[in-house]
């Protein structure tokens, strides 16, 4: 195992430094946080669906749910899936940019799903969202420099 880890000093080829394990922690986070939510409104679209429609039938997004639904799913989706893929490539060889799309595009979920939550009034729903967004912007700093 130590030979996988670099703290410092000479270290082996391949190893993985206190920067990289932040990027993996990063990447392993937003794997299993929106694979996780992305899949279950997949796999359980018509009770998604009808929970959001009643979240916001009073809020100027009670038109468009289903379509905006969609839209939050794919980028969720999307965000674990170049997330886990990112992670597999930190382990293998040190290569990031994968992880850096799936930290960028979980932020952009995050914008939505917060938007989102504004515009029902469900301010206490969008304050939980904020520790989530500065993963993902740890996220982008680490693995984009």
């Amino acid at each position: 195992m130590s030979s996988w880890i670099c703290l410092g000093g000479d270290c082996a080829a391949g190893a993985l430094e206190a920067r990289e394990l932040i990027g993996l922690a990063v990447a392993l986070f937003h794997a299993i946080v929106f694979l996780q939510s992305g899949l279950d409104k997949v796999f359980d679209w018509k009770g998604n669906l009808e929970f959001m429609t009643g979240h916001f039938s009073n809020s100027p997004l009670a038109g468009p749910v289903a379509p905006l639904l969609a839209v939050v799913t794919v980028a969720e989706v999307g965000a674990g899936a170049l997330s886990a893929a990112g992670a597999v490539g930190l382990l293998l060889g040190g290569q990031g940019v994968l992880a850096f799309w799936g930290a960028l595009l979980a932020a952009v979920s995050l914008l939505m799903v917060l938007f989102g939550q504004r515009m029902a009034k469900a301010y206490a729903d969008a304050a939980v969202i904020a520790p989530y967004f500065l993963v993902a912007c740890l996220g982008i700093w680490i693995l984009g420099s």
